[in-house]
């Protein structure tokens, strides 16, 4: 299938899976402004570094899976732009640097609202960027790819997203960071859940190759049940009412659960964009709390 270049780039930005890096900096300005302490410009920077490096790692991944057999013909998930001739592998691999430049760039306006220590923090995500699925110990093909998510779109992006605008990490940022990042855990472990026979194949070693699909039926629910509870200091702020929202969340959440037990293959690409969209309005219902 012949696509223009933009809807090429577009499509190998992954648009409907950012939400895993907008949520947690939307819910830690929130936090932010009910504190007191929102600030736009270093809020606007932390948008941008998130987007970048998402979408920096998107591009690396399309680069560096279809160089290491990972994207073939076979693929069940959304077609990748290197793999099915979109995009030469040359352009997507400088285009992913480039990007990742973007992020770093506006990671380095944030040291005026920060300790110069911050540095290190922007190194880290510089780094991990490629080593998520390049390098001699590609993180998403030795099991860490879990682990990953919750750092960098859950508690890194929420925690020091507050710090830049308050000066101060606090336990509530933490506790909400977690509540964020096992959300988008579950982004990546319904790809997995798709991918497995092809992950499998190819040497990749995922949670859900590791230790199979039904560890990661039980993980998706257990993440789902765990950012309720983590998000527990909003209840502090708001009347016992607010409970029923999220048990209506949770319900949602049980929904798209069910997909994976009665569908497979390329049917589970909706659930993937559903559980995207889960991430969304969670963190949109934490802002709602928060700041209103």
């Amino acid at each position: 299938m012949a696509i223009s270049k933009i809807h090429a780039w577009i499509a190998a930005a992954r648009p409907k899976t950012l939400a895993a890096s907008v949520g947690p900096v939307l819910v830690a300005c929130a936090l932010a402004y009910r504190n007191g302490a929102f600030q736009w410009i270093p809020a606007l920077l932390c948008l941008f570094v998130a987007l970048f490096a998402q979408i920096a790692s998107n591009l690396a991944n399309d680069y560096f899976d279809f160089k290491k057999g990972a994207d073939g013909k076979e693929r069940l998930g959304q077609a990748r732009a290197v793999a099915s001739g979109w995009i030469e592998p040359e352009a997507m691999l400088k285009a992913t640097f480039i990007v990742l430049f973007l992020a770093c760039a506006c990671g380095c306006g944030l040291l005026f609202y920060g300790s110069g220590w911050l540095i290190l923090v922007g190194i880290a995500i510089a780094l991990c960027v490629p080593a998520y699925s390049a390098g001699p110990y590609p993180l998403a093909y030795n099991g860490w790819g879990d682990v990953c998510v919750l750092l960098f779109y859950g508690i890194i992006p929420l925690c020091f997203t507050y710090y830049v605008q308050a000066g101060a990490f606090t336990w509530t940022a933490f506790w909400l960071s977690l509540s964020m990042g096992f959300l988008s855990v579950n982004i990546l472990i319904v790809n997995n859940y798709r991918d497995y026979e092809q992950d499998a194949a190819v040497g990749k070693r995922t949670t859900i190759v590791l230790f199979g699909r039904k560890f990661g039926r039980i993980l998706y629910l257990i993440n789902a049940i765990l950012a309720v509870v983590f998000a527990f200091p909003v209840y502090l702020y708001r009347d016992k009412g607010i409970w029923f929202l999220f048990l209506f969340f949770l319900m949602l959440q049980l929904f798209t659960w069910q997909d994976l037990r009665r569908i497979s293959g390329s049917g589970l690409n909706q659930t993937l964009e559903q559980t995207s969209r889960n991430v969304l309005l969670f963190a949109l219902l934490l802002v709602s709390l928060l700041a209103f």
